[in-house]
């Protein structure tokens, strides 16, 4: 069994980065990110304090906008237009999940799409799908970065992705589809689930359980992703898979902390840069 170092290969990354940025500072453009938080979710305010972290270190413009719980809709909205008119920024990112009285849709719909670092936006989904990704949701974006780092063939191989949602299981399935891999998408309500799983070659797990996938979900030699960040009876923070039963007969497979979202901020950063740098073309 191999370990998938998310965070080694996040800290490699971001060091290129850096000098990427600087030659594109040379050009005259400098990437900016501004994020958006609305109300005190603890969780959302500890992703919100690594993003900036990390912008500031790649050396971009960075701001975040931190909103009362009690913001508008309508004021909100008002924002981000204002960010999207604003050729300073070129990632506009609004913190997920908003408060109830705010359409996640709407807000979501109203972010240009050229700008739409978190790739959420239908135009973005739709580009994906149809084979021309341009903004393309962080979290697979990092997965696939992290196969192929690590040398995982991904074409011709058996691949299921357990968790539908938007965020990560079906872009995370148009990826690998698009690496010539045989998906199959599951969920909470897949039958013989395990029976199922216990085909893959490749395993990418996210579907909010802790411990979820236990040892009989997994082929020998298969390559599991845990995408789950979830906190047990102790407050430790855990995957969706358990560690502990499964790494003895994956060949690779990746820790909750330390694996898969240290790359989803590189990722974030990689696209802020990927769109600054297109503005030199236009």
């Amino acid at each position: 069994m191999t370990l998938i170092d998310g965070k080694a290969l996040a800290d490699k990354m971001a060091i290129e980065l850096k000098i990427k940025v600087d030659d594109l500072k040379s050009a005259g453009v400098t990437p900016g990110l501004v994020v958006i938080l609305v109300g005190k979710n603890p969780a959302s305010q500890v992703y919100v304090k690594n993003k900036e972290r990390r912008a500031t270190a790649a050396g971009f413009n960075s701001e975040v906008i931190r909103l009362p719980e009690d913001t508008t809709e309508a004021a909100l909205l008002e924002l981000i237009a204002q960010f999207n008119q604003d050729a300073k920024w070129h990632g506009i990112l609004v913190q997920l999940p908003l408060p109830a009285h705010i359409s996640e849709e709407k807000i979501l719909l109203a972010i240009d799409p050229d700008k739409d670092v978190d790739g959420f936006h239908p135009t973005n989904m739709g580009r994906l799908w149809s084979g021309n990704p341009v903004m393309i949701p962080s979290t697979p974006a990092g997965i696939m970065v992290m196969l192929e780092t690590y040398g995982v063939e991904v074409a011709g191989k058996n691949a299921l992705v357990i968790g539908r949602s938007n965020i990560v299981g079906k872009p995370m399935a148009q990826m690998l589809l698009d690496q010539h891999a045989t998906v199959t998408i599951a969920h909470s309500r897949t039958k013989n689930l395990p029976t199922i799983a216990k085909q893959a070659d490749i395993l990418v797990v996210a579907i909010g359980r802790g411990n979820f996938v236990s040892a009989d979900f997994v082929k020998s030699g298969a390559v599991v992703v845990d995408v789950g960040m979830n906190r047990d009876a102790n407050g430790k923070l855990i995957g969706d898979v358990k560690f502990d039963e499964v790494a003895p007969i994956a060949s690779l497979i990746t820790p909750v902390p330390g694996g898969v979202g240290p790359m989803t901020i590189t990722m974030l950063m990689e696209q802020t840069y990927e769109a600054a740098k297109r503005t030199l073309d236009k």
